[in-house]
């Protein structure tokens, strides 16, 4: 898994835990961490905690300029139902 394409707008795929298989966008980065949000279970405001080696990149990176929980909402919606978009995950 490669951990080196993830930055600030990045979208990644949860691969362990509750949210597993679900889409988010990365916000930041502190310690090994990464801070996620969905819009919908994880606004903007608070973000979730992962630990990198717990999510995977897609080849999309957003800007997060201007963006609300209703626009990432609608962005993630683009993800969820269509498997072409799957990040790899580690077994």
């Amino acid at each position: 898994m490669s951990v080196v394409n993830i930055t600030p707008g990045s979208i990644v795929m949860a691969c362990a835990g509750r949210d597993k298989n679900s889409f988010f966008v990365a916000l930041e980065f502190h310690d090994g961490l990464v801070f996620l949000a969905n819009g919908k279970s994880r606004k903007l405001e608070k973000p979730k905690r992962k630990n990198i080696r717990h999510i995977s990149p897609t080849d999309t990176v957003i800007s997060l300029d201007g963006l609300t929980n209703k626009k990432l909402r609608r962005l993630l919606a683009e993800y969820e139902p269509d498997t072409t978009h799957k990040a790899d995950c580690m077994p």
